[in-house]
């Protein structure tokens, strides 16, 4: 094993000593309280940073002799002083390339970042204590863009994403303690999701929008179930002709997870897309996110005499509840999602069962005595 000093750069123009550990073709950090001067300007800065330099080497010596002697067993101490942060955003970025799942962990590691508001967390700070503060903050803190707090279903997301990483700390030998277990998740919650029937679609392709690339993204989301953010970079060159079927697909990479993906589009799409332009022009130009855009939409839908709340992804929804209502087999259209877990479409599928509820309660009174 072998072991080297190295300063980690903080913004207050000073920087942290920590320990790098090589072994066995492993790596990893721990993060000592001790600071140095990047530039020292006074005697009594450079003293710092000479006292701070021989505490790092003596702690280095202290593990190289714990390593030697096997004093902690294979878990040993040095390990359980490595920093966890760094753990859990290196466990994040290997999903970007091995699963499709690399957004959702990336958030889940940036909200425990920010929990901890610019401490470091050592995997023997790691505690169920920790675990349930963590929990806490999902749930009530608000933390959103629009400063409001997560859907209780995306607090539930990343926080087992802060589970697995524990789980995987534990496999890897280096915590001695599986404590994930031991701290319960955040219950699921069943979330409505709204949804466009297919008269609904038509009175809205038939009325009038004021912005008019607005419209036709929608309407384009319900025919592919493609989301904002990938409609919004979607280019022609996204868009292949196929000439031996006479059809065509879309070849691009999923915004959020970074998944690529290859969806066919039917002939009634591609109006919604207007003319081509060159490869690298976007389809929808344009197309803009912001309060306003949103005020058009909900004005467009009221005008076009539908009385619900339809947002943007509302497309995505209406693309889902439609091929099933329709007999297409969910697993189809969990891969015309680009879902990688079959149990995401199955929430669409309880849409469908809703409606049957619906259906059979529209029945009319029977004269019973």
């Amino acid at each position: 094993m072998s072991i080297s000093i190295s300063e980690r750069k903080l913004e207050n123009d000073r920087s942290r000593l920590v320990l790098k550990f090589y072994h066995e073709g492993k790596r990893w950090v721990e993060s000592l309280d001790l600071y140095v001067f990047d530039k020292p300007k006074t005697k009594a800065e450079r003293e710092a940073n000479k006292t701070a330099k021989q505490l790092a080497e003596a702690i280095k010596g202290k593990r190289l002799v714990e390593q030697q002697n096997g004093k902690y067993g294979f878990t040993d101490s040095y390990k359980m002083k490595a920093s966890f942060l760094d753990y859990f955003k290196k466990a994040a970025e290997k999903r970007r390339r091995t699963t499709g799942s690399y957004g959702n962990w990336k958030s889940a590691y940036q909200l425990f970042e920010k929990f901890l508001d610019g401490k470091d967390l050592r995997f023997e700070d790691m505690t169920t204590e920790v675990m349930e503060k963590f929990k806490k903050y999902l749930l009530e803190t608000r933390v959103t863009k629009s400063n409001t707090r997560l859907a209780r279903n995306s607090a539930l997301s990343y926080f087992n994403k802060l589970k697995a990483a524990l789980n995987d700390a534990f496999d890897e030998k280096i915590m001695q303690d599986k404590i994930a277990p031991r701290v319960k998740s955040i219950r699921e919650e069943d979330t409505h999701r709204e949804y466009l029937t297919l008269d609904e679609l038509n009175k809205l392709i038939q009325t009038p929008c004021e912005i008019e690339v607005l419209k036709n993204a929608f309407l384009f989301s319900a025919t592919t179930g493609l989301r904002w953010s990938d409609v919004h970079a979607l280019t022609w060159k996204n868009v292949e002709y196929l000439p031996d079927s006479n059809s065509y697909q879309l070849r691009y990479k999923q915004q959020k997870t970074q998944v690529a993906e290859v969806l066919p589009i039917s002939e009634q799409v591609i109006a919604f897309m207007g003319e081509r332009d060159h490869d690298n022009a976007r389809v929808f130009k344009s197309l803009r996110y912001s309060a306003w855009t949103n005020l058009k939409l909900a004005q467009w839908v009221m005008k076009a005499g539908i009385n619900k709340n339809v947002t943007f992804h509302v497309g995505r929804h209406t693309f889902a509840t439609t091929l099933l209502t329709h007999n297409v087999d969910i697993f189809t259209v969990s891969k015309l999602l680009g879902h990688k877990n079959l149990k995401t479409t199955q929430i669409y599928a309880k849409v469908i069962d809703q409606r049957k509820i619906d259906a059979v309660n529209q029945f009319p009174q029977l004269n019973v005595t």
